[in-house]
């Protein structure tokens, strides 16, 4: 039975077991710009809840996990060879609980800690110079096309002699091209990118003399976003993504079965408290899961905006 045990959380930790699996980003509006020396605090709480699909590769049914996130995000946006650029760091906590039975035997894990803290830079390339707040009163958008890399950095909690952990113990990167296109008050938002991981040298491993080493294939993102503009600050927003890839080896061994085909589909509004604080309000589920997370997502950010340069 150990063995059955050691199948469910290895699926689990290699088939998207943390629902904050990276490819499953649903960001509206990512490459908008702002004045040169905005500044935004933002704090969001996300709640995932659903299922975990293994399409026949372990024996495992009924597998599930709800998961409380917490975010604390710094934003800063500056000029960059004349172009308009900024910078994202995030920090993120959560607190899960995960079950699935194998061969009709239950398990449950319960797991409280940090995740992997992440940093996206953005530069405009076309359609948007960088301009102070005076200038961006007279400027009108069309086209914006940037570039972006994020990086996620191994700082969650990780324990090898456990098999599901918040943090990944490895490097990920994801470069990314984006297309914003405005038509009046309607916005289209069309960005691709790829996931590339680096590996776990320290992956699972019941004996502190054996040492495992994890590995994942490039994942491709493609995501896309349709929004209106009621009123300035007031926008709501039909989301979507597709993503393909990923599929994990342990020692060199590929597991053929954990190709992931997924997409999401879901909505977002964002509105104005005040002069300076806004309220964001997200709902996402999956459209299409072949093999990972089958979650639905609520989410609720708070920003707090300021003009200026740091002192």
């Amino acid at each position: 039975m150990r063995l059955s045990f050691k199948l469910l959380f290895t699926a689990v930790i290699t088939g998207c077991s943390l629902p904050l699996l990276s490819a499953q980003d649903l960001a509206p509006r990512a490459y908008i710009i702002t004045p040169v020396h905005s500044n935004a605090i933002t704090l969001t709480y996300s709640f995932y809840n659903g299922s975990v699909l293994f399409d026949g590769a372990v024996p495992i049914t009924d597998a599930s996990a709800r998961v409380n996130v917490q975010v604390l995000s710094l934003y800063h946006s500056l000029r960059l060879f004349g172009r308009s650029a900024n910078i994202t760091a995030s920090l993120p906590y959560g607190v899960g609980n995960f079950q699935g039975s194998v061969i009709g035997t239950h398990a449950t894990a319960y797991r409280s800690g940090l995740l992997d803290s992440t940093l996206r830079v953005s530069v405009n390339l076309k359609g948007g110079p960088a301009m102070d707040a005076r200038e961006m009163r007279q400027w009108h958008q069309k086209m914006l096309l940037g570039v972006s890399l994020k990086v996620v950095a191994p700082t969650g909690q990780y324990d090898s002699t456990k098999l599901l952990n918040y943090g990944a113990n490895r490097w990920a990167f994801k470069p990314e091209v984006g297309l914003s296109r405005r038509w009046g008050h309607w916005l289209v938002d069309t960005y691709g990118g790829a996931w590339i991981y680096t590996a776990n040298h320290d992956y699972f491993s019941q004996s502190q003399n054996v040492l495992n080493i994890q590995t994942q294939n490039p994942i491709g993102s493609f995501e896309g976003h349709f929004s209106y503009d009621m009123r300035p600050r007031l926008w709501a927003s039909l989301d979507g993504n597709f993503w393909v890839g990923g599929r994990t080896s342990i020692n060199g061994i590929e597991s053929p079965k954990t190709l992931q085909q997924n997409s999401r589909i879901g909505a977002t509004v964002s509105f104005p408290v005040s002069k300076y604080q806004s309220l964001k309000f997200s709902y996402n589920r999956g459209d299409y899961i072949r093999f990972g997370g089958n979650f639905d997502n609520i989410s609720v950010a708070w920003q707090y905006s300021w003009l200026g340069r740091p002192n």
